[in-house]
């Protein structure tokens, strides 16, 4: 999981500092979450999805979920999506 959001990042082309500067909060704090050193609550998931235009489940959902729990997930996410729109 979190190599994906570092593959994003780096792909992107973007630094931890601008992505930090994105969804508020310090360089630090986002490099311990890419390198998991601290713990995601889903509404920074949601903030630095938005950074990469996509969903929070394209980059965090664990794929060893079972499919119910996927959807349960993706519900989830569906719903704050439409809420933000």
């Amino acid at each position: 999981m979190l190599q994906k959001l570092k593959k994003f990042r780096t792909n992107e082309g973007l630094t931890c500092q601008q992505v930090a500067n994105c969804v508020g909060i310090s360089k630090q704090y986002y490099w311990m979450l890419e390198n998991g050193r601290r713990r995601l609550n889903y509404d920074l998931a949601v903030k630095i999805a938005k950074v990469f235009k996509t969903n929070p489940d394209h980059i965090f959902l664990n794929n060893g979920l079972t499919p119910s729990k996927q959807d349960d997930v993706r519900g989830v996410a569906n719903e704050f999506k439409n809420d933000c729109q």
